[in-house]
């Protein structure tokens, strides 16, 4: 898993067109289970943090994305997360698609790092992005279906 993550990174950053820098501003969470969720001291809806995203235009219609980052996640840990993916623009200002994922944290997985797919869908501003990821219920990695949300800003 970690050579595939690699070999996005790789592509993204070796991909021939313009590209951006910008700033994460972690974030928001839903819990669809809540009383689960606070059961399980995963309740946390306030999850701020920072980190960076590198953008290259692929295309008029893909972007390659590589983030990197932590945050305070839903179990009141500090999460790390890596990963690289890819957004089509569907409208206007709307892209969906797709990354990999490594994360680190005490919240999930029993402490061990891991890496997933995960779904992905953005906004776009000016000189923004509004992010938005779902983490599925997967059991002992993680307990509870949780929405994601997040901006980046494009100083």
């Amino acid at each position: 898993m970690l050579r595939k993550l690699a070999a996005c990174v790789l592509l993204a950053v070796s991909a021939p067109a313009a590209a951006d820098l910008g700033v994460n501003l972690y974030g928001l969470s839903y819990h669809f289970s809540r009383a689960r969720a606070h059961e399980l001291g995963m309740d946390n809806g306030f999850n701020p943090g920072l980190g960076l995203r590198y953008r290259v235009s692929h295309s008029e219609r893909l972007q390659w994305i590589v983030d990197a980052g932590a945050y305070h996640d839903s179990g009141r840990n500090t999460a790390f997360v890596a990963g690289a993916g890819a957004l089509w623009k569907v409208g206007e200002s709307w892209r969906l698609g797709a990354g990999l994922a490594a994360v680190k944290s005490e919240t999930y997985n029993r402490g061990e790092g891991f890496v997933t797919p995960l779904p992905l869908a953005a906004y776009e501003f000016r000189s923004a992005t509004l992010n938005f990821t779902f983490f599925p219920k997967v059991a002992e990695v993680n307990e509870v279906a949780t929405f994601g949300v997040w901006l980046t800003w494009w100083p």
